[in-house]
């Protein structure tokens, strides 16, 4: 391997994926941390894309790697056995599949004799301005464009995520968030190594292993989508654990809904601290102040960051309370999109002389500096000429004693133009009446906002950090029109 050279790893959380990372940054390497659940052509675009020679990947995961390599750079792979770093005697209930027996795979380095082959990298090279990281956007419109992070644009947040939330040495931190995202990338690894912490590994979200380790552990410190808050309050087990180490949880990515906010307040004593910020960021560009948040609020600008409100057509700016689009500027902002010159000028606008990335998202900023986000710049709905903001429905839904899980897309109409829909996912046990449930909502929302069309649903798709799939649930509608 030389320097620049980029390294694929395609794994669950693992003291695997920890070594992995921190290996390959040693050989001046760029790391691109792919989703686990990614199979061979998604893997082949990564592969071709990033120009990638070496990977590291779960030996279960390596035919579909070894699948995706023809017509690649690939050239070593390196497969991994989950087991080999789990205890036989753990007293946890951990799944199977991490206690999976070593494998010889054909076409593969395994782990351990990459490891007893004692390499030692040559003297680190690296600036702080050489690109380190290479994680790919999620892809909702076109193929996934690689962002290219230096050391420097990612040290920013982890430096600042770990004064924000006052992670101090020996502070156990559960590695719950996936790795292979942004969020993960701060959360379950930067951050506490920086700050000389314990990463407490979650291979996969699973509640009851969650809580365990929380309290065996007493971990003080998650960062946990929303998904995941839901899933753990609904556990009828969860009173037998201890899980008041707890001082702070938090994530970005999704809007956590007020009545669960509420209800992790009153199990836990606890606020959840909201962030935003995306790949292009490297996570962060607005968070809570832990001392004061607010609920359903992006946070305020991060520590050296700028963002303003604006018009997305005229590009003027938007006043206090005047919905518009969000732009950013700050030092942790990635250098572009990996081979993509034309993407990279497109995400920036010019205001006054400075360059902004344009987050496409919609929202406002109150009078005290706090930026709240009412969707994104497409996902609206056109009710007779009503705009609805899905999420503003959403957050109302979640305050249903029934309601689990929710999604508000747009359903076409002759008359009206679109109606809203809600997905909705049950509490278990429980049966939704249409009559009693519209009555319900038009309590607490304008007539026009209350979804016409409700179907319940066994599920709604996520992404791997807990993110409902809203675009995915509304390309379905459309399609059926």
């Amino acid at each position: 391997m030389r320097r620049g050279d980029r390294v694929l790893i395609y794994m669950q959380n693992s003291a695997q994926w920890l070594i992995a990372y921190f290996g390959a940054l040693r050989a001046d390497a760029v790391v691109v941390p792919v989703n686990p659940m990614n199979r061979t052509d998604e893997l082949h675009h990564y592969l071709q894309d990033s120009g990638a020679k070496v990977a590291v990947c779960a030996q279960d995961l390596a035919p579909a790697l070894l699948a995706a390599a023809p017509g690649t750079a690939l050239e070593q792979v390196v497969a991994a056995t989950y087991s080999d770093y789990v205890p036989a005697d753990t007293p946890f209930n951990v799944p199977d599949w991490l206690r999976a027996p070593r494998i010889e795979v054909a076409g593969c380095t395994a782990w351990q004799a990459a490891l007893d082959a004692g390499h030692v990298p040559g003297a680190p090279q690296a600036t702080p301005e050489d690109l380190a990281l290479l994680p790919y956007t999620s892809g909702s419109t076109g193929l996934p464009k690689g962002c290219m992070h230096t050391s420097a644009s990612f040290m920013h947040n982890v430096a600042g995520l770990a004064l924000w939330h006052g992670i101090a040495a020996g502070d156990p931190c559960l590695g719950v968030a996936p790795m292979y995202h942004v969020s993960g990338l701060t959360h379950s690894i930067n951050v506490p190594v920086y700050a000389g912490a314990c990463i407490v590994v979650v291979p996969r979200w699973e509640r009851r292993l969650a809580a365990q380790l929380i309290e065996h552990y007493r971990v003080v410190h998650a960062s946990m989508a929303p998904t995941a808050v839901i899933d753990l309050l609904a556990d009828p087990q969860l009173e037998r654990h201890d899980l008041t180490s707890l001082r702070r949880i938090g994530s970005g990515g999704s809007a956590m809904p007020d009545e669960v906010w509420k209800r992790l307040n009153e199990r836990m004593g606890i606020p959840y601290i909201e962030a935003y910020g995306m790949t292009e960021a490297a996570a962060t560009t607005h968070n809570n102040p832990v001392d004061r948040p607010k609920r359903a609020c992006l946070g305020i600008n991060w520590f050296d960051s700028e963002s303003c409100v604006i018009d997305p057509d005229t590009l003027q700016p938007r006043a206090v309370g005047e919905p518009g689009e969000i732009v950013m500027r700050g030092p942790q902002m990635f250098k572009g999109y990996w081979n993509r010159p034309e993407d990279t000028a497109a995400a920036w606008v010019e205001i006054d002389g400075r360059q902004w990335y344009r987050s496409g998202d919609i929202g406002y900023v109150d009078e005290e500096g706090y930026f709240f986000m009412t969707d994104r710049l497409k996902r609206m709905i056109n009710a007779s000429g009503f705009k609805v903001w899905p999420a503003e429905v959403e957050s109302v839904l979640y305050a249903h004693p029934d309601v689990l899980e929710a999604c508000v897309v747009g359903v076409a109409d002759a008359y009206r133009g679109e109606n809203v829909k809600a997905l909705l996912v049950l509490r278990e046990g429980a049966a939704l009446d249409n009559e009693a449930f519209s009555a319900w909502a038009r309590e607490r929302m304008a007539a026009y906002k209350v979804p016409r069309v409700v179907e319940c649903v066994p599920s709604l798709p996520k992404s791997p950090v807990g993110k409902i799939l809203w675009r995915e649930v509304q390309d379905r509608e459309n399609a059926a029109r």
